[in-house]
């Protein structure tokens, strides 16, 4: 439905919605919002396979799977994650990009997963983000992720919030990613942004262990 990132050729979302409820969440309030009179979002963001999506292919490029939820959330059934699984090998030749917060269920599914993935969580900061979103932590996810070998990983920093840079910086250090997107949130929803040059701090020690992808970079909303 967007083009998330700009690398990606092509968003797949076999399996939409998610009940983390991140208040800044730009897909929820797509799903409810535009996109309320297409029958695919006809129950809003309520989670829900799409079994006529399981027969699409694709023949290169990187692909965003499930930009419309979080199909690896706790509430999404063993099978639901099967099928999807099974379907991406039928295009060997494309790199399926995939992007939770929750981690933890990549290991669950270590022994069926094709190659051509990349595994990916979101990390908005190493502070604790209360009552802003009902998913893992962010320390809790960083671990996971890290723990995971064997397949090409990523970390979004977006929205990004304040952090502490050197804590933030070795944590994602120990997830060894291929690269990293770092951004600001585009919604307009005034989160506890950092300042434009913590963040530019955050990019250039990134910068030294792993291929920072600047997506929007501008001064934070209290900034300007």
């Amino acid at each position: 439905m967007t083009r998330m990132f700009a690398e990606v050729a092509k968003t797949w979302n076999p399996v939409v919605g998610c009940e983390y409820l991140c208040s800044y969440c730009w897909a929820l309030g797509l799903a409810t919002g535009r996109l309320k009179n297409v029958p695919y979002y006809k129950d809003g963001f309520k989670p829900k396979l799409g079994r006529s999506k399981l027969n699409k292919t694709f023949r290169q490029g990187l692909i965003f799977l499930s930009s419309m939820g979080d199909l690896w959330g706790p509430w999404v059934p063993d099978e639901w994650i099967t099928e999807v699984l099974v379907a991406i090998r039928k295009s060997p030749n494309a790199t399926f990009l995939a992007l939770t917060k929750n981690p933890e269920r990549y290991h669950q599914f270590l022994q069926v997963m094709p190659q051509n993935m990349i595994l990916g969580t979101t990390i908005e900061t190493n502070r604790q983000t209360g009552f802003l979103s009902k998913a893992p932590s962010c320390l809790i996810r960083t671990c996971h992720l890290a723990s995971l070998h064997g397949f090409g990983k990523m970390v979004s920093i977006e929205p990004i919030l304040e952090f502490d840079v050197g804590i933030l910086t070795s944590w994602i250090r120990t997830i060894r990613p291929s690269f990293v997107y770092v951004g600001y949130d585009n919604h307009g929803h005034k989160l506890n942004e950092p300042s434009l040059a913590d963040t530019e701090m955050l990019i250039k020690a990134l910068s030294k262990f792993t291929e920072v992808r600047r997506k929007t970079i501008r001064k934070a909303w209290w900034e300007r």
